[in-house]
């Protein structure tokens, strides 16, 4: 180690100048080592801030009332849709009519489609009868019915209940605005095929003439 140091202080310069210079190089090395360990700690060691105003929060897009929302949504969906299909439908029938042109319509219902399941109703009877302190009597019975939802297990485990019979909307109104629809003749064929093709009574169509151009 010794003939090292000589050998490095007589390259640095003769005399005293060779040791001050190796001198100042040796700390410049350790100085060096000091920030290469350094570099290599902070790349090993991954140090995370956590800011203490943000604990307990909820994470970024987590929304307590996005179900709410979207119920609202599918219900006011579920009657656009049914009404839709509805106009789409006399829309492309009425048009086909002989004496009908264009031909607008536009159908209101009070709900959407209704689901019968099958139940197994049990009827109960029991009777009573008591008597008073003053040796009265009364006689009372007690009706009651229980339906229990009868299902039947899928393919995937699942119980689904047992369907007995889909009731289609209830239609509340039906207007149209026909070309044609001034013929009087041509005007009772579209009530009738509204009234056929919805099931709903005449006096609940209305049909007006489209005007022209």
């Amino acid at each position: 180690m010794g003939k090292w140091r000589k050998k490095l202080e007589q390259w640095m310069g003769e005399g005293g100048d060779g040791a001050k210079k190796f001198n100042s190089f040796r700390w410049l090395l350790i100085l060096g080592l000091i920030g290469v360990a350094i570099m290599l700690f902070n790349s090993f060691v991954n140090v995370k801030k956590v800011d203490p105003e943000n604990v307990g929060r909820e994470p970024p897009g987590v929304m307590k009332n996005e179900p709410a929302l979207e119920t609202t949504v599918g219900e006011d969906s579920s009657f656009a849709g049914i009404e839709k299909a509805f106009e789409d439908n006399m829309k492309q029938m009425l048009e086909q009519i002989v004496g009908v042109g264009t031909v607008d319509v536009m159908v209101t219902v009070d709900s959407t489609e209704e689901v019968i399941v099958q139940r197994n109703v049990k009827d109960m009877q029991e009777e009573n009868n008591e008597t008073d302190a003053n040796g009265g009597q009364r006689h009372t019975t007690q009706y009651t019915r229980d339906g229990e939802i009868v299902t039947y297990e899928s393919s995937g485990g699942q119980h689904t209940p047992i369907v007995t019979k889909k009731v289609k909307p209830q239609v509340r109104g039906v207007l149209v605005v026909a070309m044609g629809a001034e013929n009087p003749t041509v005007k009772q064929l579209i009530v009738d095929a509204v009234q056929k093709g919805l099931n709903v009574p005449s006096y609940k169509i209305s049909v007006v003439p489209r005007k022209q151009g």
